[in-house]
């Protein structure tokens, strides 16, 4: 431990005494290099307007492990402040605030995951674990049908009910479900018990909402969006996030609807073109494969400088599932009525089921994380500040 990385922690250890809270735990490498980048940062502050990370380390003189998670989930790995550092690499501090924060998000996505071997599972190999998972469970369903003679066969009336019936699918997704409910649950109660926090008012409820609805913090604290590769501003990467994000959302809420469907009007699938569960879906599942697509071509291009290069597979194992599981499911209704539909239906089964495995332990827990912290932060922003320094 370097002299400064020792000097952090004993500041860290006495801040938290004077507070009486108990000794923080000692910090991690990646932890420890967030800490000393914030200490600098915290210094020069040229950088102060540009997301909520800034603000949020000036209320701070050092930082602990807790405060180090907040941070790194406040990040949106927009790179701006690595583009506008004087301080960033080839100078002798190496200041890269974005690469440090990702390093500790996916820490994050492991410490806090429950249960914790299967997050460090997916941390390591997250494009493998999840092919691997989507077309070892696709492969499962398509002998278990092909055992009844119906893998290659036009289907009547019933739809994919007469493969799988809705009862068995209810029984296979519900436990899923609910396990990704708790295991993120139990994240999240983790991660914002790590410091003290006020109660939630409405006003920072709702500001947190609208900056997570909005993606604010990908404007580059400047409205004009991302730097690319080549340095220069996009907003391609808060527009392909959103197209993900709500595509998501419609497919969920097409679900949902066609829940309501079932029990409450009595109206099983499958379901016309002229319903609202179909129309949710298809703009669901478009709106998934047109963000997910750019997704993938951005995060190929992207500086090697602006993220964490052993992420690379972790981001592409979530965008490949997010991709498979829309794809799949537009060719399922495309291919409904004909021989290839049971097929089809046990490789989206498989896709949406692998999504929902790995939901609590890979890239979709940043969202989920970084919401958590948004809220956090609006909530401290609030407060009076705790280092009695006069003005933030």
């Amino acid at each position: 431990m370097s002299a400064l990385e020792t000097l952090n922690a004993l500041g860290a250890q006495a801040a938290a005494l004077g507070r009486g809270e108990v000794v923080p735990q000692p910090l991690h490498a990646d932890e420890a290099e967030v800490a000393r980048v914030m200490q600098i940062c915290n210094a020069c502050r040229y950088c102060e307007g540009f997301c909520a990370v800034f603000p949020a380390m000036t209320r701070r003189l050092s930082f602990a492990q807790a405060d180090v998670h907040l941070l790194a989930n406040l990040c949106h790995n927009c790179g701006a402040c690595l583009h506008a550092c004087q301080y960033a690499p080839p100078h002798e501090f190496a200041l890269n605030v974005p690469q440090a924060m990702a390093k500790v998000r996916v820490r994050t996505y492991s410490d806090l995951a429950w249960p914790a071997a299967l997050g460090s599972l997916y941390r390591r190999n997250g494009l493998t674990v999840a092919l691997a998972l989507a077309f070892g469970l696709a492969l499962f369903l398509a002998l278990a049908v092909a055992l009844k003679g119906k893998l290659w066969q036009a289907i009547g009336p019933e739809g994919f009910y007469a493969i799988f019936p809705h009862n068995l699918l209810v029984g296979l997704f519900a436990p899923v479900f609910g396990f990704v409910v708790l295991a993120l649950g139990q994240g999240v109660r983790r991660f914002w018990t790590g410091q003290p926090s006020a109660p939630v008012a409405a006003d920072a409820a709702q500001e947190a909402a609208r900056d997570v609805l909005t993606l604010r913090y990908l404007g580059g604290g400047h409205g004009d969006g991302c730097n690319n590769e080549d340095d220069a501003f996009s907003l391609a990467r808060r527009r392909f996030h959103h197209a993900t994000f709500y595509g998501f959302l419609l497919c969920f809420a097409a679900t949902s609807v066609a829940t309501l469907y079932h029990y409450l009007l009595d109206r099983p699938a499958p379901y016309g073109y002229d319903t609202l569960p179909k129309w949710l879906g298809i703009a669901g599942g478009v709106l998934m494969v047109v963000g997910t697509s750019g997704l993938f071509v951005l995060n190929r291009r992207r500086h090697p400088l602006q993220g964490d290069a052993a992420q690379k597979p972790m981001d592409l194992g979530f965008i490949g599932l997010l991709f498979g599981t829309a794809a799949t499911g537009l060719g399922l209704m495309l291919l409904r009525g004909s021989a290839a539909m049971p097929l089809a239906l046990c490789v989206h089964l498989g896709f949406v089921m692998a999504l929902f495995l790995t939901m609590p332990y890979g890239k979709f827990a940043h969202g989920i994380y970084r919401s958590a912290a948004l809220l956090k932060w609006a909530v401290e922003k609030r407060q009076p500040s705790n280092l009695a320094l006069g003005d933030d």
